[in-house]
């Protein structure tokens, strides 16, 4: 039986070796290095379709975040996913730290203060539906976790607090999460660090302002990445679909195309509640090429 390829040499490629010189020029080397150690250090990833670490790579490299696990902006991690034949394998999954989303909020240049923090017995004081939530930081009366948030406030002065939970966050994990569900991964090896991202997450999603770069961070954010360059992706360790990831998907997918051909590749995934967009899109690139209209181009108009 011959042996299958491996990370190592699949990043020895020329042609993925040429990609990430173009995605991060002088950097590519360093931070291909970076992957392969993150690789060698797992036995899991070690056994991870190449493919699926490298797409992984790539979106890491797409949002400029550095994969380094002690720095926590961004991870590779592996994930045991069932094939629909039945059989198993390991693939890499992308995931965002809570830095990570700050650094991507930041580049923004909306956002004057942004962070996230692990709340006490005690600190708690009140849920104001109109004003938000309050809190003591001088109130603590034990280490017992009760919950956690996220606050931001835009250069324009909108502020916005989101709390969830211990209880919550648990909960959410626990639903989004099939590892968690058997007690492993990074639900359960750093929970407080996935709680803070997602109070985080939520938050900015929800009411903050979204650069097409947080955009991809969160569509990306827990997948299986099969094409980096388009985002298309799996969400496997969800077994419940997440339809408002699938809009913002192609949402991102018909924001990208530059002309009528790229829009015309992917009509076919286009959603009844995205239609409006995709002909908004259409008209403007009509407008912008001056071509005939996309859909009376398959009827094979003389020259």
């Amino acid at each position: 039986m011959e042996n299958q390829i491996t990370t190592k040499d699949f990043f020895a490629r020329s042609d993925v070796k040429l990609k990430f010189a173009e995605m991060l020029g002088k950097r590519s080397a360093q931070f291909m290095t970076s992957v392969l150690q993150i690789v060698s250090s797992n036995e899991l990833l070690k056994k991870a379709d190449p493919a699926s670490v490298y797409n992984s790579a790539a979106v890491a490299a797409t949002l400029d975040l550095p994969l380094n696990n002690s720095l926590g902006f961004a991870y590779i991690v592996p994930y045991n996913n069932k094939q629909k034949d039945g059989t198993w394998k390991t693939e890499a999954q992308f995931q965002i730290g809570w830095k990570g989303l700050v650094q991507l909020a930041q580049r923004t240049g909306q956002y004057l203060s942004i962070s996230t923090r692990i709340i006490y017995a005690g600190q708690y004081v009140e849920d104001n539906s109109f004003e938000g939530f309050h809190f003591d930081w001088n109130k603590k009366n034990a280490d017992i976790i009760i919950g956690y948030a996220s606050y931001f406030k835009l250069v324009n002065g909108f502020e916005k607090i989101l709390f969830m939970s211990a209880k919550e966050a648990k909960d959410h994990g626990k639903k989004y999460s099939q590892t968690f569900k058997k007690d492993q991964g990074k639900w359960v090896d750093d929970f407080n660090g996935m709680a803070l991202k997602t109070v985080l997450k939520l938050n900015l999603s929800k009411y903050g302002p979204l650069s097409i770069e947080m955009q991809r961070a969160i569509i990306a954010d827990q997948a299986i990445i099969r094409d980096a360059d388009t985002l298309d992706v799996d969400y496997a360790d969800n077994e419940i679909p997440d339809v408002n990831k699938e809009h913002e998907r192609i949402t991102l997918m018909i924001q990208d195309c530059k002309t009528l051909d790229e829009l015309k590749k992917i009509e076919k995934d286009i959603p009844v509640e995205l239609i409006d967009q995709f002909a908004e899109k259409q008209d403007q690139l009509k407008e912008a090429s001056k071509q005939p209209d996309l859909f009376q181009e398959k009827k094979g108009s003389k020259k």
